[in-house]
């Protein structure tokens, strides 16, 4: 699984993640620059178009602004959004590598997903700080919960990583579909709206996009500073996990026939 592999290849892990950061994100000075003010100028953007321009209002506004309320969820989105693109050609795109050099496939994927998270990561404890400083009532302490459900999103992201990247080197056209699927899904997942806005029947659909269980409990425990436990919460942890599990399954099972199709 997942620590005993990156236990025994951590330092080819840890070049390949640092290597994903630098080439990807931090390679020139605009590069610093780019990782923090591309997701602030889109919160901007979101903030004109439904605060300002459409005066968008509902319940869950009464104590905090539509930056706080869309800030909380879209930068795990990003994170979400950009490994899972990242993944799907990181096989493909080290053909090369994996020809001339003896490397598990999946460190690619473990890499490229983890850069993604611990960029937006940081961006996401960055804009959370600047909010806080800037008036926004959020709860901090409640950090230590917000990372364990993060470290729950990062296992899901996983999972669908390793299913796309592995079905990407047979079908090279799911760059394609994958694009059409995630700007569908980020409109189908409460990240600029609350579920309660949603009427029947789309409100039963929308509870059962996987992706509304965190954004709702991350607001929760952010901005409302609340923190429960239901059967809710044991399903999400199974099906990550249940995610994780087959994701990784079927990617080693397709990765013997990896060399003939690159």
């Amino acid at each position: 699984m997942i620590i005993p592999l990156i236990f025994q290849s951590r330092s080819i892990f840890y070049q390949l993640w640092l290597r994903e950061i630098k080439n990807r994100y931090l390679g020139s000075i605009s590069g610093y620059l780019w990782v923090l003010f591309q997701p602030i100028a889109q919160l901007a953007l979101y903030a004109l178009v439904f605060a300002t321009i459409f005066k968008v209002r509902f319940p869950e506004l009464a104590q905090h602004s539509f930056v706080e309320f869309v800030a909380i969820a879209l930068w795990p989105w990003l994170a979400f959004q950009e490994g899972i693109q990242r993944a799907l050609g990181a096989i493909t795109n080290h053909a090369h590598v994996l020809k001339k050099v003896a490397l598990a496939p999946e460190l690619l994927i473990y890499s490229t997903v983890g850069g993604s998270y611990a960029v937006h990561g940081t961006g996401f404890l960055f804009i959370l700080a600047i909010l806080t400083i800037f008036g926004a009532h959020i709860h901090l302490l409640m950090l230590p919960w917000v990372l364990l459900l993060l470290g729950l999103w990062l296992l899901f992201t996983l999972g669908l990583a390793f299913i796309l990247a592995a079905l990407q080197v047979f079908f090279r056209d799911m760059e394609h579909i994958l694009a059409s699927v995630l700007m569908l899904l980020f409109y189908a997942s409460p990240i600029l709206y609350p579920i309660s806005l949603v009427p029947e029947p789309f409100h039963t659909l929308l509870l059962l996009n996987p992706l509304s269980y965190f954004f709702d409990h991350l607001r929760e425990l952010l901005l409302f500073g609340e923190m429960s436990f239901s059967v809710i919460d044991g399903v999400a942890v199974l099906l990550s996990a249940a995610l994780f599990a087959v994701g990784l399954w079927f990617f080693r099972r397709c990765a013997h026939q990896f060399e003939a199709f690159l």
